[in-house]
This record gives structure tokens, C-alpha cells and sequence, in this order.
């Protein structure tokens, strides 16, 4: 199944106190964030396109790679994967936050066996806390089942239409989404199926995450 990546970078280090884009951080001698990201997807043989949405002022630290298209990202997540959508060229597209470095071909490889039998696609792994409901002035309505809820991650993968036809709408609607599936729940009868992810799969966020230079 050839399908296209769009890689979502347009973050920054605000939490970090990096200063610049976390997708920069050295995680290694020879890696960057970026770089371990960008790299999967070039060595899946079945994705044919590599879309990374970020500043304009981050173009030239990306002249590294060949055959990616750089994408300007906007002020939201949300109109940035929009950007990087209208780019896309194949008939389905994996959407994945550029600060996940841990991905495997593994988690890759489900999610593209269970595309062929689902237009919606999301990685997710099972709660580990309890979690509750809490109302605004921070009293507890209610405990949620557990065994019910998932941690949504990246990748989130789609028949390219069904997505770009959601965030049509979601973008006509000026709603701001933290995840696309959730473009597809609102603005779509099609169905998600969840892939069992990985916990080592973190979306890179705090000073916990990795050792700040």
C-alpha cells in the first residue's frame, strides 16, 4: 500500500527552554528528532512521499534530506496538517507529530494492514492511570472505565479523501482539533479502528522526556 507521510513540525521548545524547534534537538551524535523521524519513513519502501510541515525559517536545516517537500506551517496544528494535506498525492497518507522519534516499522506495518479494511486509522495504547471526569470547578463527576480508554498517537493514517474532506469542513468551521481522528468523528460517519501502539512511542514535550543540553 503506497501512501504518503506528512510529518508535523511547526512546534516549538517553549516547554523544553530549547529556545528553537524541539524537532532540532540532538537526541544523538548523528540524529536530530527530525532526522530519526524523517528517516523511518524514507526506508518504508511503500511510502512515496515525505511531507514536512514546519517554519519557513527551518527550511535550509533540512537541506540534509532529498526528495521531502517542505510545507509552511500555520499558527495551529490544525491549519498546518491542513497545508500539508493539500500536498498530498497519494490515494492514503499517514499524518505523524515530528517530535515522536520512537516509532517503529513495526507500528507502521499494522497500520497499514488494517487501512485496507478501515479509511480511518489511529495508533493508541490502553490507559495505564485511572481517569476522571472533572467538571469546572474541579470536582469529580465520575471515574471512567478503564478498559475503555485508549492514549491516542501518531501515527493517525486515511484515505487521503476522507481526511481532506473532514478538515474541509473542520477549516470551514474554524474549529481547532488536537488530533485528526477527531476531524473524522466530527465531520464524518466513517468509522476509526485503533492499532495497539507502543509506550516507548512519547510525543517528546517536557524536560523529562530527554536530557536538555
Amino acid at each position: 500500500m503506497k501512501y504518503t507521510a506528512v510529518i508535523c513540525a511547526s512546534g516549538n521548545g517553549s516547554r523544553l527552554n530549547l529556545g528553537y524547534n524541539k524537532v532540532f534537538y540532538q537526541l544523538d551524535q548523528n540524529n536530530r528528532i527530525i532526522d530519526k523521524v524523517i528517516t523511518l519513513f524514507k526506508n518504508d519502501f511503500d511510502c512515496v512521499q515525505i511531507i514536512v510541515v514546519t517554519q519557513k525559517d527551518n527550511f535550509e536545516l533540512l537541506n540534509n534530506f532529498n526528495d521531502i517537500e517542505l510545507v509552511e506551517g500555520k499558527d495551529t496544528r490544525t491549519l498546518s496538517v491542513y497545508e500539508g494535506l493539500k500536498k498530498t498525492t497519494s490515494d492514503y497518507v499517514m499524518v505523524h507529530d515530528g517530535a515522536r522519534p520512537y516509532l517503529t516499522q513495526t507500528v507502521i506495518d499494522n497500520v497499514k494492514a488494517e487501512l485496507i479494511c478501515f479509511d480511518s486509522v489511529v495508533v493508541g495504547v490502553k490507559s495505564i492511570d485511572t481517569v476522571k471526569l472533572v467538571n469546572a470547578d474541579m470536582l469529580v463527576e465520575k471515574t471512567l472505565d478503564r478498559n475503555c480508554l485508549y492514549n491516542a498517537q501518531t501515527p493517525q493514517a486515511f484515505k487521503t479523501s476522507v481526511i481532506k474532506q473532514a478538515y474541509d469542513k473542520v477549516v470551514e468551521l474554524n474549529l481547532n482539533v488536537t488530533d485528526d481522528v477527531s476531524c473524522v468523528e466530527i465531520c464524518s460517519n466513517t468509522k476509526t479502528k485503533v492499532v495497539i501502539g507502543d509506550y516507548a512511542n512519547i510525543k517528546i514535550t517536557n524536560e523529562s522526556d530527554i536530557k536538555v543540553k
